[in-house]
């Protein structure tokens, strides 16, 4: 469903182009007309007025006789076509003259609602992760701002209802202009490393407590966001090669994941609510050689709870025992705190 500004951005939308179309039509109409009186026998000066006075409808009369059918249906045809062609064009005149108003005025209001906002979420970038973090939280009814260079993405932005300035989020000016010393949360999902990494430097200096989420294409930029002050960051394409290892490796527990999270859509947001996440892990060759129990696993991985094993031969425990034991190779379903997997339980 599109916003209010969608709606008003599709009544107001180019009309210097329909300015322009019907300009060209009421040339194209006099060019034709012109050429049809001088077909006639009549010299250019004397067409182009004729012309001139029918489209304009000033009636000073006509300069030659229309005394033949060939010249009555040219003066009709040019009455009708011209006098259509000149109110199209009044019309789109109108419309455009209007539009730079209404421009002028929601400008305007969009820079009193962010001059408003205050706890809200930046977002930084509107493409493909941008517009489905945007979905997400106007899903949730969070308050956000979009900081999008695109003029076309921000303008898309716009008729999906949001809020969103067309600037470059690189620059300092416009952070503090979005309000980011008020702002608790930014989330910079360019696609672009170095535009990631200078936004994160520049909103930690502006707001030493803001969280900032921040993307990375790159594995050696993890290291660089976090050294300017990202407080998490997210790898798109890194969390996307271990949803596929996970249905290749482990296709039942690939497919007991998606049904739970089929089933039960908010399980997640619960877990994330109470600062747990829920993940899988390989057991690594190591555990060859030991007997590694489930009730040992979740004691050296500081407050694990594992939850199904996906056996390496394609058993399946639910609900696995404290004395099951955990061997090399098995897929390991599991509860955690969020950002702590406890890897230290599977590869001491």
């Amino acid at each position: 469903m599109r916003g209010r500004d969608g709606v008003i951005g599709e009544l107001i939308a180019r009309p210097f182009r329909n300015l322009a179309a019907a300009v060209a039509f009421v040339f194209a109409v006099a060019a034709c007309a012109v050429l049809a009186y001088m077909r006639a026998g009549w010299p250019f000066e004397d067409a182009l007025y004729m012309v001139t006075l029918t489209i304009f409808t000033v009636g000073y009369g006509e300069v030659r006789p229309i005394d033949t059918t060939y010249l009555h249906v040219v003066t009709m045809a040019t009455m009708v076509f011209g006098c259509t062609g000149v109110i199209i064009v009044t019309g789109a005149l109108v419309q455009a003259l209007t539009q730079t108003q209404l421009e002028q005025f929601f400008g305007k209001r969009v820079e009193r609602d962010i001059d408003k906002l205050d706890g809200h979420v930046i977002i930084c970038g509107f493409g493909r992760i941008g517009l489905m973090l945007a979905s997400e939280l106007s899903a949730a009814g969070e308050t956000f701002v979009i900081v999008e260079r695109d003029e076309g993405r921000c303008q898309e932005a716009r008729d999906l209802g949001y809020l969103c300035r067309h600037a470059d989020a690189t620059d300092e000016d416009v952070l503090r202009a979005m309000h980011v010393k008020r702002a608790k949360v930014l989330a910079t999902v360019l696609p672009d490393d170095a535009a990631n990494v200078f936004i994160t430097l520049s909103a930690r200096s502006l707001n030493p407590t803001i969280e900032i989420i921040a993307r990375g294409e790159r594995p050696t930029t993890e290291r660089k966001l976090l050294q300017a002050g990202a407080d998490k960051v997210v790898m798109p394409a890194h969390i996307g090669a271990e949803r596929i290892a996970e249905i290749i490796l482990y296709p039942r527990m690939a497919g007991y994941l998606r049904e739970a999270r089929t089933e039960t859509s908010t399980r997640e947001e619960r877990l994330a609510a109470l600062g747990l996440d829920f993940s899988v892990v390989t057991a690594p060759a190591s555990f060859q050689a030991r007997r590694m129990t489930v009730g040992e696993f979740e004691r050296r991985g500081g407050g694990l709870l594992v939850v199904r094993i996906d056996r390496v031969d394609g058993d399946v425990i639910e609900a696995p025992k404290p004395d099951d034991v955990i061997r090399a190779g098995d897929g390991v379903a599991v509860v955690s705190k969020l950002g702590r997997l406890g890897l230290s339980a599977i590869t001491d």
